[in-house]
């Protein structure tokens, strides 16, 4: 009888989302790295009912165009890491490569 097995993807997104998302602040947090890495110098977050109703993060970084946003919500999409020699020359504040679609994954139970 095999005891290991593989995760559902749903089941998967929600593991994942839970090492980035464990409050709504953290994904203001994430929001907020991703605005810096993007050459951020104003941020502006606005939430509401405790980040269940609304949580919005504008900011004046560079920006994504519409491919580049909707690849974005694939898990594992970066645009810092090409080749696994990548891994060692990272300079900035970290990588996970799944923070938007793990955000997606969140549940609110209001």
């Amino acid at each position: 009888m095999s005891r290991i097995r593989l995760l559902p993807e749903t089941v998967a997104s929600q593991v994942a989302a839970g090492e980035v998302v464990e409050r709504p602040g953290s994904v203001v947090k994430e929001l907020s790295r991703t605005a810096s890495i993007a050459g951020a110098r104003k941020v502006d977050i606005l939430i509401r009912r405790g980040g269940i109703s609304l949580m919005r993060v504008i900011d004046d970084g560079s920006g994504m165009d519409r491919d580049d946003a909707l690849l974005s919500l694939e898990r594992h999409a970066t645009s810092k890491i090409r080749s696994v020699s990548d891994l060692e020359a990272i300079g900035t504040l970290g990588f996970r490569g799944e923070a938007l679609p793990s955000i997606a994954s969140c549940r609110v139970s209001a």
